[in-house]
This record gives structure tokens, C-alpha cells and sequence, in this order.
């Protein structure tokens, strides 16, 4: 697992109740993805860092945790069906909604 997969794995797993707070209302998904991305943005990362790093966070997701709502639920699915290069843009479209979240 790497360093993201870690962070990722750490935020998720340190506070219950901010994991379901974050996970279980999909505006608070992304909002909190927006935030991530921000981050990612003041530390330098362009959009394939970016890209790249929401396509570790949405694998850790869709194998790890159960959907809290439908919107998570289809992006699970997507991800699911969707071959690397397919993931690889959901993951750019995942970046996207972030942004535009801010």
C-alpha cells in the first residue's frame, strides 16, 4: 500500500464519526474531496497528480468501504465495471466535481 493509500486508509479510520459524517451525505463527500484537491493544489500537484491520487482514494473506496448513499453507490459501480483507462478518467471527472465543489 502507498503513502496515499495510507493517509487515505488513517483519515478514514481515526474518527468514526467523521468517516460517516463525510461518507454518508454526498454533498459532504464532496466538499470534503473539494478540500483534498485544494491541498493538493497549494502543495503542487497538476491534474495528473491530482488525477492519480483521487484514482487511489476511489480504489481504496469501492474495495473498502460499503456506499452510503446512490450517488456512491453508481461511482462504485462505475468503478467496478470500468477498465484502467476508464478509471483513470472517472478519476479525472472526480477531480472536476471536486473543484467545482470549491
Amino acid at each position: 500500500m502507498d503513502n496515499v493509500e495510507n493517509k487515505v486508509e488513517q483519515a478514514l479510520h481515526a474518527d468514526p464519526e467523521k468517516k460517516e459524517e463525510i461518507l454518508g451525505n454526498f454533498d459532504h463527500f464532496k466538499s470534503y474531496l473539494g478540500d483534498q484537491v485544494a491541498k493538493g493544489e497549494r502543495l503542487g500537484l497538476g491534474e495528473e497528480g491530482l488525477t492519480k491520487a483521487a484514482e487511489k482514494v476511489a480504489g481504496y473506496l469501492a474495495n473498502n468501504e460499503e456506499p452510503r448513499n446512490r450517488e456512491e453507490k453508481l461511482l462504485q459501480e462505475l468503478w467496478k465495471l470500468g477498465d484502467k483507462d476508464q478509471r483513470h478518467q472517472l478519476a479525472h471527472l472526480l477531480v472536476r466535481l471536486a473543484q467545482s465543489a470549491h
